[in-house]
Protein backbone atom coordinates (compact mmCIF):
# COMPACT_ATOMS: atom_id res chain seq x y z
CA UNK A 1 0.00 0.00 0.00
CA UNK A 2 1.68 3.53 -1.22
CA UNK A 3 1.64 6.09 1.72
CA UNK A 4 0.44 8.60 -0.42
CA UNK A 5 -3.00 6.39 -0.48
CA UNK A 6 -3.11 7.41 3.43
CA UNK A 7 -3.37 11.35 2.91
CA UNK A 8 -6.49 11.67 4.78
CA UNK A 9 -4.06 10.15 8.16
CA UNK A 10 -1.69 13.31 7.87
CA UNK A 11 -4.59 16.03 8.98
CA UNK A 12 -3.98 15.75 12.03
CA UNK A 13 -7.73 15.54 13.16
CA UNK A 14 -7.20 12.03 15.03
CA UNK A 15 -4.23 11.98 16.62
CA UNK A 16 -1.60 9.15 15.67
CA UNK A 17 0.47 6.74 18.45
CA UNK A 18 4.02 6.18 18.16
CA UNK A 19 5.33 2.96 19.93
CA UNK A 20 8.96 2.52 20.89
CA UNK A 21 11.52 0.90 23.02
CA UNK A 22 14.03 1.68 25.62
CA UNK A 23 17.57 -0.44 25.28
CA UNK A 24 16.14 -2.42 28.18
CA UNK A 25 12.92 -3.57 26.31
CA UNK A 26 10.92 -1.13 27.74
CA UNK A 27 7.77 -0.13 25.62
CA UNK A 28 6.63 3.57 25.73
CA UNK A 29 4.07 4.83 23.89
CA UNK A 30 3.52 8.69 22.57
CA UNK A 31 0.51 10.41 21.44
CA UNK A 32 1.63 12.47 18.35
CA UNK A 33 -0.62 15.38 17.46
CA UNK A 34 0.82 16.01 13.90
CA UNK A 35 2.61 13.62 11.51
CA UNK A 36 4.12 14.93 8.14
CA UNK A 37 3.95 12.56 5.29
CA UNK A 38 7.62 13.43 3.51
CA UNK A 39 7.11 11.51 0.30
CA UNK A 40 6.16 7.94 -0.89
CA UNK A 41 9.00 6.19 2.27
CA UNK A 42 9.52 8.90 4.30
CA UNK A 43 7.40 10.67 7.43
CA UNK A 44 8.76 13.01 10.31
CA UNK A 45 7.37 13.89 13.39
CA UNK A 46 8.43 16.62 16.06
CA UNK A 47 11.04 15.50 18.42
CA UNK A 48 10.76 18.47 20.92
CA UNK A 49 7.99 17.38 23.26
CA UNK A 50 9.03 13.58 23.07
CA UNK A 51 11.93 12.95 25.61
CA UNK A 52 11.24 9.87 26.32
CA UNK A 53 10.56 8.68 22.88
CA UNK A 54 13.42 10.80 21.20
CA UNK A 55 16.17 9.23 23.74
CA UNK A 56 14.11 5.15 22.90
CA UNK A 57 14.67 5.74 18.97
CA UNK A 58 18.32 6.73 19.39
CA UNK A 59 18.50 3.67 21.23
CA UNK A 60 16.25 1.93 18.97
CA UNK A 61 15.70 3.25 15.40
CA UNK A 62 12.98 0.79 14.83
CA UNK A 63 9.46 1.99 15.98
CA UNK A 64 5.99 1.52 15.46
CA UNK A 65 3.30 3.78 14.41
CA UNK A 66 -0.47 3.55 13.83
CA UNK A 67 -2.54 6.18 11.70
CA UNK A 68 -5.85 6.73 11.54
CA UNK A 69 -7.99 7.46 9.05
CA UNK A 70 -10.08 10.91 9.63
CA UNK A 71 -12.57 10.41 6.81
CA UNK A 72 -13.23 6.51 7.70
CA UNK A 73 -11.90 5.84 10.91
CA UNK A 74 -9.37 2.82 9.70
CA UNK A 75 -6.21 2.10 11.39
CA UNK A 76 -3.12 1.34 9.51
CA UNK A 77 0.06 0.35 11.21
CA UNK A 78 3.47 1.01 10.23
CA UNK A 79 6.98 -0.16 10.90
CA UNK A 80 9.36 2.42 11.02
CA UNK A 81 12.86 3.16 11.28
CA UNK A 82 14.69 6.37 12.66
CA UNK A 83 17.05 7.89 9.60
CA UNK A 84 17.71 11.34 10.81
CA UNK A 85 16.80 14.63 13.29
CA UNK A 86 16.63 17.88 11.38
CA UNK A 87 16.81 21.28 12.68
CA UNK A 88 17.64 23.26 9.49
CA UNK A 89 16.95 22.98 5.61
CA UNK A 90 13.74 22.49 3.25
CA UNK A 91 12.27 19.88 5.10
CA UNK A 92 12.08 21.38 8.79
CA UNK A 93 10.94 24.73 7.14
CA UNK A 94 8.13 22.49 5.84
CA UNK A 95 7.35 21.19 9.10
CA UNK A 96 7.88 24.16 10.92
CA UNK A 97 5.57 26.28 8.56
CA UNK A 98 2.77 23.58 8.70
CA UNK A 99 2.86 23.71 12.32
CA UNK A 100 3.04 27.39 12.53
CA UNK A 101 -0.43 27.50 10.28
CA UNK A 102 -2.19 25.05 12.76
CA UNK A 103 -0.68 27.24 16.12
CA UNK A 104 -1.95 30.49 14.44
CA UNK A 105 -5.58 28.77 14.13
CA UNK A 106 -5.54 28.15 17.77
CA UNK A 107 -4.57 31.54 19.02
CA UNK A 108 -1.01 30.10 20.12
CA UNK A 109 1.10 31.76 16.98
CA UNK A 110 4.73 32.71 18.20
CA UNK A 111 3.95 30.30 21.11
CA UNK A 112 4.69 26.71 19.55
CA UNK A 113 7.62 26.85 17.50
CA UNK A 114 9.62 24.04 16.22
CA UNK A 115 12.76 22.81 17.30
CA UNK A 116 13.40 19.95 15.30
CA UNK A 117 12.31 17.35 13.78
CA UNK A 118 12.98 13.30 13.67
CA UNK A 119 13.02 11.58 10.14
CA UNK A 120 11.53 7.82 9.70
CA UNK A 121 11.58 5.72 6.93
CA UNK A 122 8.80 3.44 5.90
CA UNK A 123 9.79 -0.27 5.79
CA UNK A 124 5.99 -1.67 5.93
CA UNK A 125 2.18 -0.69 5.98
CA UNK A 126 -0.76 -3.37 7.49
CA UNK A 127 -4.16 -2.14 7.90
CA UNK A 128 -5.57 -3.11 10.71
CA UNK A 129 -8.92 -5.59 10.63
CA UNK A 130 -12.03 -4.10 12.11
CA UNK A 131 -14.39 -6.44 13.91
CA UNK A 132 -16.68 -3.80 12.48
CA UNK A 133 -16.28 -4.03 9.22
CA UNK A 134 -14.70 -0.73 8.27
CA UNK A 135 -15.48 0.81 4.77
CA UNK A 136 -12.53 2.27 3.42
CA UNK A 137 -13.77 2.95 0.48
CA UNK A 138 -15.32 5.78 2.47
CA UNK A 139 -16.90 8.92 0.78
CA UNK A 140 -13.89 10.90 -0.42
CA UNK A 141 -14.17 14.02 -1.92
CA UNK A 142 -13.49 12.93 -5.94
CA UNK A 143 -10.12 14.55 -7.13
CA UNK A 144 -10.35 17.20 -9.50
CA UNK A 145 -10.89 16.10 -13.34
CA UNK A 146 -7.24 16.68 -14.90
CA UNK A 147 -9.34 17.51 -18.11
CA UNK A 148 -11.48 20.40 -16.44
CA UNK A 149 -8.33 21.44 -15.35
CA UNK A 150 -6.57 21.92 -18.13
CA UNK A 151 -9.57 23.94 -19.69
CA UNK A 152 -9.83 25.87 -17.06
CA UNK A 153 -6.12 26.86 -17.27
CA UNK A 154 -6.59 27.76 -20.87
CA UNK A 155 -9.52 29.89 -20.08
CA UNK A 156 -7.40 32.07 -17.87
CA UNK A 157 -4.56 32.48 -19.80
CA UNK A 158 -7.12 33.95 -22.45
CA UNK A 159 -8.13 36.76 -20.71
CA UNK A 160 -6.66 39.86 -22.05
CA UNK A 161 -7.38 42.13 -18.57
CA UNK A 162 -7.67 41.43 -14.55
CA UNK A 163 -11.35 41.86 -14.72
CA UNK A 164 -11.19 38.58 -17.08
CA UNK A 165 -8.49 36.84 -15.17
CA UNK A 166 -10.47 36.89 -11.65
CA UNK A 167 -13.80 35.75 -12.93
CA UNK A 168 -12.16 32.93 -15.18
CA UNK A 169 -10.30 32.14 -11.44
CA UNK A 170 -13.41 32.15 -9.59
CA UNK A 171 -15.52 29.80 -12.64
CA UNK A 172 -12.71 27.57 -12.55
CA UNK A 173 -12.54 27.12 -8.62
CA UNK A 174 -16.76 26.73 -9.14
CA UNK A 175 -16.12 23.93 -12.05
CA UNK A 176 -13.30 21.95 -9.99
CA UNK A 177 -15.46 21.86 -6.93
CA UNK A 178 -14.44 24.69 -5.25
CA UNK A 179 -17.73 26.82 -4.80
CA UNK A 180 -16.83 28.73 -2.21
CA UNK A 181 -13.46 31.18 -3.25
CA UNK A 182 -11.70 34.31 -2.40
CA UNK A 183 -8.87 36.08 -4.12
CA UNK A 184 -6.86 38.28 -2.21
CA UNK A 185 -4.15 40.75 -3.47
CA UNK A 186 -1.16 41.13 -1.70
CA UNK A 187 0.21 44.54 -0.62
CA UNK A 188 4.04 44.18 0.88
CA UNK A 189 4.15 47.65 1.63
CA UNK A 190 1.72 47.61 4.63
CA UNK A 191 2.05 43.97 4.91
CA UNK A 192 -1.48 43.06 3.96
CA UNK A 193 -4.27 40.89 1.77
CA UNK A 194 -7.07 42.66 0.34
CA UNK A 195 -9.94 40.73 -1.18
CA UNK A 196 -10.80 41.83 -4.34
CA UNK A 197 -13.57 39.01 -6.02
CA UNK A 198 -14.77 36.30 -4.16
CA UNK A 199 -17.67 33.74 -4.96
CA UNK A 200 -20.26 31.67 -2.68
CA UNK A 201 -21.11 34.00 -0.11
CA UNK A 202 -23.83 36.23 1.24
CA UNK A 203 -21.85 39.48 0.86
CA UNK A 204 -18.29 39.87 -1.53
CA UNK A 205 -16.41 41.51 1.63
CA UNK A 206 -14.23 43.37 -1.33
CA UNK A 207 -11.57 45.25 0.29
CA UNK A 208 -11.50 43.61 3.54
CA UNK A 209 -8.21 42.96 5.16
CA UNK A 210 -5.72 40.47 6.40
CA UNK A 211 -2.42 40.78 7.63
CA UNK A 212 0.41 38.88 6.69
CA UNK A 213 0.99 36.15 9.11
CA UNK A 214 -2.98 36.02 10.60
CA UNK A 215 -4.70 32.99 9.87
CA UNK A 216 -4.34 30.47 7.09
CA UNK A 217 -4.36 33.28 4.53
CA UNK A 218 -1.73 35.42 6.31
CA UNK A 219 0.60 31.85 6.69
CA UNK A 220 0.33 31.22 2.87
CA UNK A 221 1.52 34.33 2.13
CA UNK A 222 4.54 34.65 4.60
CA UNK A 223 5.53 31.13 4.23
CA UNK A 224 4.66 31.01 0.30
CA UNK A 225 3.03 27.45 0.54
CA UNK A 226 -0.14 26.14 0.68
CA UNK A 227 -1.75 25.66 4.06
CA UNK A 228 -5.17 23.64 4.98
CA UNK A 229 -7.19 22.44 7.90
CA UNK A 230 -9.70 19.75 6.93
CA UNK A 231 -11.44 19.61 10.58
CA UNK A 232 -12.20 23.18 12.16
CA UNK A 233 -14.17 21.50 14.45
CA UNK A 234 -11.31 21.01 16.58
CA UNK A 235 -10.10 24.38 16.19
CA UNK A 236 -10.69 27.78 16.33
CA UNK A 237 -11.85 29.18 12.69
CA UNK A 238 -10.25 32.64 10.91
CA UNK A 239 -13.51 34.00 11.06
CA UNK A 240 -13.26 34.08 14.75
CA UNK A 241 -10.08 35.06 14.90
CA UNK A 242 -11.07 38.48 13.31
CA UNK A 243 -12.71 41.14 15.13
CA UNK A 244 -16.38 40.11 14.51
CA UNK A 245 -18.00 43.24 12.80
CA UNK A 246 -21.25 44.09 11.07
CA UNK A 247 -21.82 46.17 7.36
CA UNK A 248 -23.19 48.59 9.80
CA UNK A 249 -20.23 49.20 11.95
CA UNK A 250 -18.10 49.40 8.48
CA UNK A 251 -18.59 53.63 9.06
CA UNK A 252 -17.10 53.19 12.56
CA UNK A 253 -14.56 51.19 12.69
CA UNK A 254 -13.17 51.44 8.75
CA UNK A 255 -13.06 47.86 8.66
CA UNK A 256 -14.61 45.20 6.02
CA UNK A 257 -15.53 41.87 7.02
CA UNK A 258 -13.59 38.93 5.67
CA UNK A 259 -16.71 36.88 3.75
CA UNK A 260 -16.58 32.98 5.49
CA UNK A 261 -18.88 30.10 5.70
CA UNK A 262 -20.37 30.19 9.06
CA UNK A 263 -20.19 26.10 9.33
CA UNK A 264 -17.11 26.03 6.96
CA UNK A 265 -14.98 22.55 8.03
CA UNK A 266 -12.44 22.11 5.85
CA UNK A 267 -10.17 25.60 4.72
CA UNK A 268 -7.29 25.90 2.55
CA UNK A 269 -5.46 29.24 1.34
CA UNK A 270 -2.57 29.02 -1.70
CA UNK A 271 -0.28 31.69 -2.27
CA UNK A 272 -0.25 33.38 -6.08
CA UNK A 273 3.19 33.48 -7.00
CA UNK A 274 5.21 34.68 -10.45
CA UNK A 275 8.40 34.69 -10.51
CA UNK A 276 9.15 34.40 -7.11
CA UNK A 277 6.76 37.34 -6.28
CA UNK A 278 4.01 37.08 -4.06
CA UNK A 279 0.72 38.51 -6.00
CA UNK A 280 -1.82 37.41 -3.52
CA UNK A 281 -3.66 34.56 -2.07
CA UNK A 282 -6.38 31.65 -3.70
CA UNK A 283 -8.94 31.11 -0.44
CA UNK A 284 -11.13 28.30 -0.34
CA UNK A 285 -13.57 26.51 2.38
CA UNK A 286 -16.14 23.64 2.42
CA UNK A 287 -18.83 22.94 4.75
CA UNK A 288 -17.61 19.20 4.63
CA UNK A 289 -14.62 17.56 6.68
CA UNK A 290 -12.12 16.45 5.28
CA UNK A 291 -13.09 18.26 2.20
CA UNK A 292 -9.34 19.07 0.66
CA UNK A 293 -6.68 16.18 -0.51
CA UNK A 294 -3.73 16.10 -1.84
CA UNK A 295 -5.10 15.94 -5.21
CA UNK A 296 -7.07 19.51 -4.38
CA UNK A 297 -4.13 21.17 -3.38
CA UNK A 298 -2.36 20.42 -6.56
CA UNK A 299 -5.12 21.87 -8.27
CA UNK A 300 -5.23 25.00 -6.31
CA UNK A 301 -1.75 25.66 -6.66
CA UNK A 302 -1.86 25.30 -10.34
CA UNK A 303 -5.08 27.47 -10.22
CA UNK A 304 -3.17 30.21 -8.35
CA UNK A 305 0.32 30.12 -10.27
CA UNK A 306 -1.69 30.76 -14.06
CA UNK A 307 -3.69 33.44 -12.13
CA UNK A 308 -0.30 35.29 -10.97
CA UNK A 309 1.21 34.97 -14.39
CA UNK A 310 -1.68 35.73 -16.03
CA UNK A 311 -1.93 39.05 -13.83
CA UNK A 312 1.69 40.03 -14.04
CA UNK A 313 1.06 39.48 -18.05
CA UNK A 314 -1.78 41.66 -17.96
CA UNK A 315 -0.05 44.66 -15.75
CA UNK A 316 2.93 44.46 -18.49
CA UNK A 317 0.41 44.65 -21.67
CA UNK A 318 -1.55 47.24 -20.50
CA UNK A 319 -1.34 50.17 -23.63
CA UNK A 320 0.32 53.49 -22.41
CA UNK A 321 -2.18 55.12 -24.70
CA UNK A 322 -4.75 57.83 -22.80
CA UNK A 323 -8.15 57.70 -23.29
CA UNK A 324 -10.12 60.97 -24.46
CA UNK A 325 -10.49 63.59 -22.70
CA UNK A 326 -13.80 63.99 -21.52
CA UNK A 327 -14.63 67.80 -19.75
CA UNK A 328 -17.84 67.45 -17.73
CA UNK A 329 -20.87 69.72 -17.83
CA UNK A 330 -20.98 72.28 -14.31
CA UNK A 331 -23.52 71.00 -11.86
CA UNK A 332 -26.88 72.44 -11.80
CA UNK A 333 -27.85 74.74 -8.36
CA UNK A 334 -29.94 71.77 -7.75
CA UNK A 335 -27.53 69.18 -8.68
CA UNK A 336 -26.99 66.38 -5.43
CA UNK A 337 -24.49 67.09 -3.40
CA UNK A 338 -21.99 64.56 -3.01
CA UNK A 339 -19.90 64.86 0.18
CA UNK A 340 -16.68 63.05 -0.13
CA UNK A 341 -14.00 63.01 2.89
CA UNK A 342 -10.00 61.71 2.29
CA UNK A 343 -8.13 61.41 5.97
CA UNK A 344 -4.75 60.98 5.08
CA UNK A 345 -3.78 59.57 8.20
CA UNK A 346 -4.80 56.19 6.65
CA UNK A 347 -6.21 57.04 3.23
CA UNK A 348 -9.51 56.04 4.22
CA UNK A 349 -12.49 57.91 1.91
CA UNK A 350 -15.92 58.31 3.23
CA UNK A 351 -18.48 59.52 0.56
CA UNK A 352 -22.19 60.78 2.20
CA UNK A 353 -20.76 59.41 5.46
CA UNK A 354 -20.38 56.39 4.39
CA UNK A 355 -17.15 54.08 4.95
CA UNK A 356 -15.90 53.16 1.01
CA UNK A 357 -12.48 52.16 0.94
CA UNK A 358 -8.67 53.04 2.49
CA UNK A 359 -5.06 52.22 1.48
CA UNK A 360 -3.89 52.84 -1.60
CA UNK A 361 -7.67 52.27 -3.29
CA UNK A 362 -8.28 54.68 -1.33
CA UNK A 363 -5.55 57.32 -2.08
CA UNK A 364 -6.36 56.90 -5.81
CA UNK A 365 -10.46 57.77 -5.24
CA UNK A 366 -9.01 60.87 -3.88
CA UNK A 367 -6.62 61.72 -6.49
CA UNK A 368 -9.42 61.11 -9.39
CA UNK A 369 -11.95 62.87 -7.42
CA UNK A 370 -9.34 65.69 -7.35
CA UNK A 371 -8.65 65.74 -10.98
CA UNK A 372 -12.34 65.77 -11.60
CA UNK A 373 -13.45 68.91 -9.18
CA UNK A 374 -10.14 70.66 -10.20
CA UNK A 375 -9.99 70.16 -14.30
CA UNK A 376 -13.75 68.85 -15.25
CA UNK A 377 -12.18 65.61 -16.39
CA UNK A 378 -13.47 62.01 -15.95
CA UNK A 379 -11.38 59.68 -17.85
CA UNK A 380 -7.82 57.81 -16.59
CA UNK A 381 -5.25 55.65 -17.80
CA UNK A 382 -3.14 53.40 -15.81
CA UNK A 383 0.50 55.06 -16.96
CA UNK A 384 -0.98 58.67 -16.01
CA UNK A 385 -2.03 57.29 -12.52
CA UNK A 386 1.51 55.91 -12.61
CA UNK A 387 3.50 59.12 -13.41
CA UNK A 388 1.60 61.36 -11.20
CA UNK A 389 3.80 62.33 -8.62
CA UNK A 390 0.87 63.66 -6.12
CA UNK A 391 0.03 60.04 -5.28
CA UNK A 392 3.58 58.79 -4.12
CA UNK A 393 2.15 55.12 -5.93
CA UNK A 394 6.01 54.20 -6.89
CA UNK A 395 5.24 50.93 -4.63
CA UNK A 396 2.29 49.58 -6.68
CA UNK A 397 3.31 49.46 -10.13
CA UNK A 398 3.09 46.33 -10.83
CA UNK A 399 -0.25 45.60 -9.33
CA UNK A 400 -2.42 49.25 -10.47
CA UNK A 401 -4.90 46.87 -12.87
CA UNK A 402 -5.89 44.29 -9.85
CA UNK A 403 -5.99 47.65 -6.96
CA UNK A 404 -8.39 49.83 -10.08
CA UNK A 405 -10.51 46.58 -9.97
CA UNK A 406 -10.98 46.01 -6.50
CA UNK A 407 -11.97 49.89 -6.27
CA UNK A 408 -14.59 49.57 -8.84
CA UNK A 409 -16.38 46.09 -7.36
CA UNK A 410 -16.13 48.36 -3.82
CA UNK A 411 -18.08 51.25 -5.10
CA UNK A 412 -20.26 49.52 -7.27
CA UNK A 413 -21.53 47.38 -4.08
CA UNK A 414 -22.01 50.25 -2.28
CA UNK A 415 -24.16 51.46 -5.21
CA UNK A 416 -22.29 55.41 -4.51
CA UNK A 417 -23.08 58.37 -6.47
CA UNK A 418 -19.68 57.43 -7.46
CA UNK A 419 -18.42 54.72 -9.60
CA UNK A 420 -16.00 53.43 -11.78
CA UNK A 421 -16.11 51.81 -14.90
CA UNK A 422 -14.00 49.86 -16.75
CA UNK A 423 -13.12 52.47 -20.20
CA UNK A 424 -10.61 49.60 -21.69
CA UNK A 425 -7.28 47.93 -20.77
CA UNK A 426 -5.42 50.36 -18.91
CA UNK A 427 -8.40 52.57 -18.72
CA UNK A 428 -11.34 54.21 -16.62
CA UNK A 429 -13.74 56.88 -16.51
CA UNK A 430 -15.46 58.41 -13.60
CA UNK A 431 -18.91 58.42 -13.34
CA UNK A 432 -20.59 61.14 -10.62
CA UNK A 433 -24.40 61.49 -9.96
CA UNK A 434 -24.06 64.83 -8.71
CA UNK A 435 -21.33 67.60 -7.58
CA UNK A 436 -18.93 66.01 -5.57
CA UNK A 437 -17.37 68.19 -2.82
CA UNK A 438 -13.55 67.09 -1.50
CA UNK A 439 -12.88 67.64 2.02
CA UNK A 440 -9.02 66.61 3.22
CA UNK A 441 -8.58 65.40 7.21
CA UNK A 442 -6.02 63.98 9.18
Amino acid sequence: MPLRDLDDCFEGVIPSIIATTAADGTPNISYLSQVVMVDDAHIAISNQFFAKTAANIRANPHACLLLVSARHGGQYKLDITWVSSRDEGPLFKRVADHLRASSAQVGMAGIMRLKAIDVFRVDDIVPVVSPAGTDHAGDASPAPDLAVLGQVMKTISAQSDTEGVMGAVLDGCAQLGFPHAIVLQSDPIRRLLTTVVSRGYGRSGVGSEVAFDEGLIGIAAVTRRPVKVNDLSRIRRLGNAIEATSPADENRTRIIVLPSLPDAMSQMAVPMLAQDTLRGVLFVESPERIAFRTAHETTLEMIASQCALALALCEALVPDARPPVLRTVPGLPDDRVIHVTHHAVDDSVFIDNAYVIKGVAGRLLAYMLGVYINEGRNAFSNREIRLAEALRLPEIKDNLETRMLLLRRRLGEKNLPVQLIHAGRGQVRLVVDGVPVLMRAG
